[in-house]
């Protein structure tokens, strides 16, 4: 099982995809059978997948880090970086993931070439600092659908696929010690960029990062919302907002998504710009 340790000695666990130099690196608390990482691995990216510590096959831990979990989360794909001594990296992540992404362009903007946000937000703070999961946990808020129906064959039989798969992860007789154990339960991550304080100081964050960001979502994303994925979008320097009709936070178009970051990649890359070289 591959690991590495962190600044502070914890085992993080990791997977890698595809080779080269054009690397993408990617943190969230568990990695499903398909995703858009892997799928730009098969585009020709370098991919690891981390696991954040405390979670799944990663290293349980006792330690707690009130309003900085992300910037630990961060810290560990830095610390990942060295270990594999990649200088400099894109960075992509959905929801969560996404949140350590705005902490890693922050933080560290030296090492990130570019950051694909997947229905990354961030939350307003205006409305609090409590994670989704845990105001679900409490009752707060009402369950809502993170997959929009689809009368597509293809992406149905891939949703099934992938159901399929985590009811059989579900049934290892390690399942309950690596995704359930005490230790993971009670971590309480919150909000990506919660240490601010409020949405005013996010936005002032949101207008220092010069990193070329582009976010995907969808219009049907309660988590995620549109009006929060444009709000990102207006104070960004350098950013491409992409939203799709029908879709929810489980955003699914893995094929779409590359075909999407792959262009933006190569804008950004061969010419300094998020959009394709003007001819005069």
């Amino acid at each position: 099982m591959p690991t590495f340790e962190n600044r502070e000695g914890q085992k993080i666990y990791y997977e890698e995809y595809g080779s080269g130099d054009r690397y993408l690196l990617c943190t969230q608390i568990g990695h499903a059978e398909n995703s858009f990482e892997k799928e730009m691995a098969r585009r020709g990216f370098h991919v690891f997948l981390l696991t954040n510590r405390g979670f799944g096959r990663s290293e349980h831990i006792t330690a707690d880090y009130p309003g900085h979990w992300y910037d630990k989360f961060a810290e560990d794909v830095i610390d990942f970086a060295d270990y594999k001594g990649i200088q400099r990296f894109s960075y992509s992540g959905a929801s969560h993931g996404a949140g350590t992404g705005w902490h890693v362009v922050l933080n560290f903007p030296e090492r990130v070439e570019c950051f694909f946000a997947v229905v990354p937000g961030p939350h307003s703070l205006a409305e609090g600092a409590m994670s989704y999961k845990k105001m679900l946990e409490l009752g707060l808020v009402e369950p809502k659908p993170m997959t929009m129906p689809t009368d597509d064959p293809a992406l149905l039989a891939r949703r099934k696929k992938e159901e399929d798969a985590d009811a059989a992860r579900r049934k290892a007789p390690d399942y309950e010690q690596i995704y359930n154990d005490p230790l993971s339960q009670n971590i309480q991550y919150g909000r990506p960029l919660a240490s601010l304080g409020s949405e005013e100081a996010l936005i002032a964050a949101l207008k220092k990062i010069e990193t070329p960001v582009l976010i995907l979502g969808g219009t049907e994303d309660f988590i995620s919302r549109p009006d929060l994925m444009v709000r990102s979008a207006e104070n960004l320097k350098n950013c491409k907002l992409v939203i799709y009709s029908g879709f929810g936070h489980n955003l699914d178009i893995y094929e779409e998504m590359a075909d999407e970051a792959e262009h933006f990649y190569r804008n950004w890359t061969e010419n300094g710009r998020i959009y394709t070289a003007v001819k005069p």
